[in-house]
């Protein structure tokens, strides 16, 4: 759930709860009839339901727009060494696939993951790949 529908479920929650308290002075204003204030009377029943349900999506709402601007920003930037000349280069690591192989550009070596690591990002680079980067498991 996206933290703004949390935000706009409690409003509409609040609004909905508080009826009871301006919807008859909104009727009377407009000249409304007796049904419709049967209704907003109706509603008063359920205001404390609606004023949980209105405080609950809000924290909610609160809890996920937290939780999202703690994310941590991604660096795409990783510079590679050739294991052999010592060669570097900056390259932008893919952020939909691993990269298993790269050849350096000086010597012509093709680089591979050394032992556990997925990718060449993880193994020569200065920054591990977006997957790792995010604790998530890499390709």
């Amino acid at each position: 759930m996206n933290y703004k529908n949390s935000i706009i479920g409690s409003s509409i929650a609040f609004v909905v709860a508080t009826s009871c308290c301006w919807l008859p002075a909104l009727i009377l204003a407009i000249g409304g009839g007796s049904t419709l204030l049967a209704f907003s009377n109706g509603l008063e029943k359920y205001s404390g339901l609606f004023v949980i349900l209105g405080v609950v999506l809000l924290c909610f709402g609160i809890w996920q727009y937290a939780k999202r601007s703690q994310e941590k920003a991604l660096i795409l930037d990783s510079i590679l060494t050739c294991p052999l000349c010592s060669f570097t280069k900056k390259e932008t690591m893919p952020t939909d696939a691993c990269q298993y192989f790269y050849e350096c550009e000086n010597c012509k070596t093709i680089m591979k993951p050394q032992n556990n690591d997925c990718c060449v990002f993880c193994s020569y680079g200065t920054v591990p790949c977006p997957p790792i980067q995010l604790d998530q498991n890499c390709c």
